[in-house]
């Protein structure tokens, strides 16, 4: 039953303790799963002290069994652990701190843990997160790597001595977590998100994600679903080098690019300086060898056109064109000449006739023109008297003289 509290009315701290108690003690036996974050074992004290932790949510509670029940266990329970309990949910009014009391601790088999796991990654695939066509090639040349590992690790090691051994001039930033134990997996979403979230000269290219091989177990942080989401919602290419290459955490799926080891992850994320400057001068090769071909082609076509006798000797054509206009010429002349040739000779036939009707032609064979002294031309003598003064002109010139009398012709048919 509620309480019945009020303003006037407050329940003392007891009271809301004991309420409670008796709330979390009506809930009965529980089975509890989770991950032992941490243990406890105080000499000469017959509890041992337990932390769980869920497997996905920042969530933890204490746990308390018996050292007969703890040392019972085979194989002996440690911390990174995945157990299922039976136990008993108690609230210490006193303390006011809730824990379990656990009257059973059975560990996770191989088998289970694995079906577990596919069950996971199944649930994770369904909702996309493994799609091919999420990931993201990586940068042809990182100008700069982040590096997840554990400090001074083997894993560190592999990759930035192969890398720099490819590239010299590579740049890591390294931010190192836990890469096994309960903690693991939240170090790790950590490192990530703090690498992912850099921006400007601090931003990374790409993100290596790298630890030495393990068994199953010590595995387990790199399929936890919160590592998960974090690794697909990141927004820069992540790369992951976990174990060897039998192991494939889900992290391997959910990874723009999975390496098999972290030596393999060095040769992924940086080019080879020794085969790219061999490539270079092969390729260099090949286009000076395709250039020289190239210029030899055309050479031969320029020396083919070359050869043609108009190319040979461009004066032949010239010369050609030359002699036909020569021969126009001369048949212009020539027809030209007998054109004027023809035009003379009508000139002069045309002067000829105009000579013969001319008045100077007439007068030429010994006819002559009578004028009287007004320059009129006198045709007949009935109007001319003795002693007028008429001028006569013939063919050179004119005769001036007088009339001394006129005679009239009479007229005939022969006239």
């Amino acid at each position: 039953m509620a309480l019945e509290t009020s303003l006037e009315k407050p329940a003392p701290v007891r009271t809301i303790a004991n309420a409670v108690a008796g709330w979390i003690d009506r809930l009965g036996v529980v089975w509890v799963e989770g991950q032992v974050a941490q243990v406890n074992r105080r000499p000469g004290v017959g509890t041992v002290f337990l932390t769980l932790r869920d497997s996905v949510a920042d969530i933890s509670v204490p746990v308390t069994c018996s050292r007969v029940l703890f040392d019972g266990l085979q194989p002996p329970l440690v911390e990174g652990a995945s157990v299922v309990i039976q136990a008993k949910p108690s609230y210490y009014a006193n303390r006011g701190t809730f824990s379990l009391y656990a009257r059973d601790i059975r560990m996770v088999g191989l088998g289970e843990l694995l079906a577990r796991l596919e069950q996971r990654r199944q649930l994770l695939a369904a909702e996309g997160l493994f799609a091919q066509e999420r990931k993201r090639r990586l940068p042809f040349l990182p100008g700069r790597i982040g590096l997840v590992t554990a400090p001074r690790s083997a894993a560190e090691k592999d990759v930035v001595e192969n890398a720099t051994r490819r590239w010299p001039g590579v740049v890591f930033e390294t931010v190192y977590a836990a890469m096994q134990g309960p903690r693991s997996a939240l170090e790790v979403i950590e490192a990530l998100e703090r690498l992912d979230s850099r921006d400007g000269a601090d931003r990374v290219d790409v993100i290596v994600i790298a630890r030495g091989g393990g068994s199953v177990e010590d595995l387990l942080p790199f399929s936890d679903e919160g590592l998960i989401r974090a690794v697909a919602k990141a927004r820069t290419p992540v790369v992951s080098a976990i174990g060897h290459e039998p192991d494939q955490p889900l992290l391997d799926l959910v990874a723009d690019v999975r390496a098999s080891t972290p030596t393999d992850a060095a040769k992924l994320i940086v080019p080879d300086v020794a085969a790219e400057a061999t490539g270079v001068s092969h390729a260099r090769d090949r286009l000076r060898r395709a250039l020289v071909a190239q210029v030899a082609r055309e050479q031969a076509v320029l020396d083919s056109l070359r050869s043609r006798p108009v190319l040979a000797d461009p004066r032949t054509l010239l010369d050609r064109r030359h002699d036909e206009l020569t021969g126009l010429c001369a048949r212009m002349r020539r027809t030209l000449g007998h054109r004027l040739d023809r035009a003379a000779d009508d000139i002069a036939h045309h002067r000829a006739r105009a000579r013969a009707l001319s008045p100077l032609a007439t007068l030429q064979r010994g006819y002559a023109v009578l004028q009287d002294d007004a320059g009129h031309v006198v045709t007949s003598a009935a109007g001319v008297t003795a002693g007028a003064a008429m001028s006569v002109r013939v063919a050179d010139g004119r005769i001036h003289v007088t009339t001394d009398r006129t005679e009239l012709l009479e007229e005939t048919d022969d006239d």
